[in-house]
């Protein structure tokens, strides 16, 4: 048998220290513990055992245990906090391999949000064994671990929930598995930045709402990226040159962007980009940003003006899965451990490729395929799906 020994009560500096320097008095073993302290207020759960004994008799396993008890009482009282204990079974315990990350992303999180969370993990067999905040800005993140659940039906019926409940839900495997993560690849257009480059250019034409209505269609997965892309630069012949260097300055970062790369960087990711869109946008972003890879599509130009051609080859939605290919072959990283984002029907092969596929405020199409999607505008959310608080980025912003 073992002790779980529950402490609560108003936190402060020394609590932990004394409570388990007075136990070793015992000859007892932690086999578990975990701490949490919420608006300044502790529990801490320590789950301790006699110490292994050939010779020790049952009678003499429960006056240790009793001894425990009568201990942790004494040493509790004495700091001001509360105290309950329950006598459990060794074996009990949560099989590691059956761990389970869900984060939960909401712009604003309500109490039945959280209970319907609650409700679907304990119909899929699960049990909350923690939860912990994230974030509090520009989003409330709380991550729940999880054990006993099947992950990808926990994932489908979480899924479907949070729609209705205007959050974001993310299932990952438990453990390591998010930190070593070292590899990541973005879309560009309506994922590292705000808009369209496309129709930033068409605008300058006369021609952004047939452009727009093309991109629509094709990022829904209804027209071919490629053949859209050709009609699109179509419309663009004749139009001088100098307009790029207008739209490039023009480019606005999706808000939390750079956050996000300042971050994974520090951390030792290696961050690329892989765009359906140009080369005058991306260059200037891998510049700008420190970013270690870029791959984007060339617009033909001669005598200064766009001829309305796209130089082959053309960077599709096969050729930004070979990019994240080439890019982890690169950077020496196994694709398990690479995380792709992006909106669109053309990232689709790439967010699958991928050891993690986030959808970023993704079409219908894309999030249902993607391994989990976020839907508010702050790409620094990204973050919170791999583990990391941001409590953890603003001490290393202040480091920084």
């Amino acid at each position: 048998m073992a002790v779980l020994i529950t402490l609560s009560g108003p936190d402060r500096p020394g609590v932990s220290q004394a409570f388990f320097a007075a136990m070793d008095v015992l000859p007892i073993l932690v086999i578990d513990v975990e701490q949490v302290v919420t608006s300044g207020q502790l529990i801490l759960a320590s789950l301790m055992v006699p110490e292994p004994a050939s010779h020790q008799s049952q009678r003499d396993r429960d006056l240790t245990l009793a001894a425990i008890e009568t201990t942790a009482s004494t040493v509790v009282a004495s700091l001001g906090l509360s105290l309950t204990f329950e006598r459990r079974p060794t074996s009990e315990g949560a099989d590691v391999a059956t761990q389970t990350h869900v984060t939960v992303l909401g712009s604003s999180l309500r109490p039945g949000a959280l209970a319907t969370i609650a409700r679907t993990v304990a119909e899929c067999g699960g049990n909350i064994e923690n939860i912990e905040r994230l974030a509090a800005y520009p989003v409330t993140a709380i991550e729940l671990h999880v054990s006993g659940a099947d992950q990808q039906v926990l994932r489908t019926r979480l899924t479907a929930e949070a729609a209705s409940a205007s959050i974001d839900v993310a299932v990952q495997p438990g453990g390591l598995h998010r930190r070593a993560k070292r590899l990541i690849l973005m879309d560009v257009d309506s994922t590292l930045i705000q808009g369209e480059v496309i129709e930033m250019i068409a605008a300058h034409a006369g021609r952004e709402a047939e452009v727009a209505a093309i991109t629509e269609s094709a990022m829904a997965g209804e027209v071919d990226f490629t053949e859209s892309l050709h009609r699109r630069v179509a419309l663009l012949a004749g139009l001088d040159a100098g307009v790029l260097d207008v739209v490039a300055s023009a480019v606005v970062l999706t808000p939390g962007a750079r956050t996000l790369v300042r971050t994974l960087r520090r951390l030792g990711y290696q961050c690329g980009i892989v765009s359906g869109g140009f080369d005058f946008v991306t260059d200037r972003l891998a510049a700008e940003l420190g970013l270690d890879f870029a791959v984007a599509n060339r617009l033909e130009v001669r005598d200064d003006v766009l001829t309305g051609a796209v130089r082959e080859p053309v960077v599709d939605r096969r050729a930004k899965a070979q990019a994240l290919r080439d890019f982890a072959k690169r950077a020496n990283v196994p694709l398990a451990q690479t995380v792709a984002i992006g909106d669109g029907a053309n990232d689709l092969d790439m967010l699958q490729m991928a050891g993690l596929g986030i959808a970023f405020n993704a079409k219908p199409l894309v999030r249902e395929a993607a391994d989990t999607s976020v839907n508010v505008p702050y790409l620094d959310t990204i973050l919170f799906l791999l583990g990391i608080s941001r409590e953890e980025v603003e001490v290393a912003d202040g480091e920084g």
